[in-house]
């Protein structure tokens, strides 16, 4: 018995799971492996570090997988914008199928060359104002971020449980759910939502063949859901990240009369200090991205085998609930 959402179909895969784009998570290894256990892997463009090196991780992927994967780009304001034309094109010229976008009006332009080249697109949203406004640009697929996601959840603090019952009254193309899933019941329940499959971040870090340290890793499984915190939602740009040391110290100096100005923090919050968090595994090293999952995760698995619980639990569930339901006799 499989569970076949529109999803699947869609993208020619086999369980209607996505492991979303995360940067310096995002990289060959996982991705093959997530692709290759019947989910749909993403690649993180802008890890890579340039255009060509991004080629680079495409064609590893393909060494590794014969199976569909896709390629985020995420846009986020910055002085110094990298060349996204120039990975767009990668994308491309190595014939990626589909493709992830996260981002503001800048996404725009990227998304409307993907679709000149037949690329299906999923774009992440994190309202449906914003949904609504991705759709009209042509994207084939929304991934609906609650709350409870890792990373940016935006500023309306919206859980995804309202959000996805708001996407499915108001949304005419599909779209799937992200945030807070972490197991076959969360994979289930996005369905009865009417979500066409999940997007998940946090629960492939914690994965064998995640690029991270295992000591961070091990920091997940014992994680409860109570170990994240949210910074910069003095700045407006809230980031739900795990709750260290660093952390905290950013959310202090935010709490302080007068608030903090962003210069004042960026040595505490740069990308570089987060990547050595991965590669170094202290959890101290800088601030990283993890959900409230956490908590539903108990151990260090294989893609493989959690994408086959997942499917197996949420297949039961489904069947479990759909016998709740009786049929009142005509006679």
């Amino acid at each position: 018995m499989y569970v076949v959402p529109q999803l699947t179909r869609a993208l020619g895969i086999k369980i209607p799971v996505v492991q979303g784009g995360m940067m310096w998570v995002g990289l060959p290894k996982l991705v093959a492996a997530v692709s290759n256990a019947g989910g749909l892997g993403i690649l993180t463009g802008l890890t890579a570090g340039s255009p060509e090196k991004l080629r680079d991780s495409i064609r590893q992927v393909k060494k590794l997988t014969n199976k569909p994967f896709a390629v985020n780009l995420t846009f986020l304001p910055s002085i110094s914008p990298p060349p996204y034309e120039d990975y767009a094109k990668v994308v491309i010229e190595e014939g990626v199928k589909i493709a992830e976008t996260a981002g503001g009006p800048a996404a725009a332009p990227i998304i409307q060359l993907y679709k000149k080249h037949d690329i299906y697109v999923i774009h992440k949203c994190t309202s449906i104002r914003h949904a609504k406004s991705a759709a009209k640009l042509g994207v084939d697929c929304l991934s609906i971020d609650g709350f409870e996601c890792a990373g940016h959840p935006g500023e309306d603090d919206v859980g995804g449980l309202v959000l996805l019952a708001l996407a499915a009254k108001n949304l005419n193309i599909p779209y799937i759910a992200s945030g807070g899933i972490g197991d076959g019941r969360g994979l289930a329940a996005a369905l009865a939502l009417g979500a066409a499959g999940v997007n998940c971040g946090t629960l492939f870090m914690a994965t064998e063949e995640s690029y991270i340290h295992p000591n961070i890793k091990k920091a997940i499984v014992n994680a409860t859901e109570r170990d994240t915190t949210h910074i910069f939602r003095t700045l407006h740009n809230s980031a739900r990240v795990y709750k260290n040391k660093v952390a905290m110290e950013v959310v202090s100096k935010e709490r302080r009369p007068g608030g903090v100005e962003f210069p004042e923090i960026a040595p505490l919050v740069s990308g570089a200090r987060g990547k050595t968090v991965y590669e170094d595994g202290d959890v101290d090293a800088g601030v990283w991205s993890a959900s409230p999952v956490m908590g539903l995760i108990d151990s260090i698995v294989s893609c493989e085998t959690l994408l086959k619980t997942m499917e197996k639990d949420a297949e039961e569930i489904l069947l479990k609930n759909a016998s709740m339901v009786k049929r009142e006799s005509k006679l």
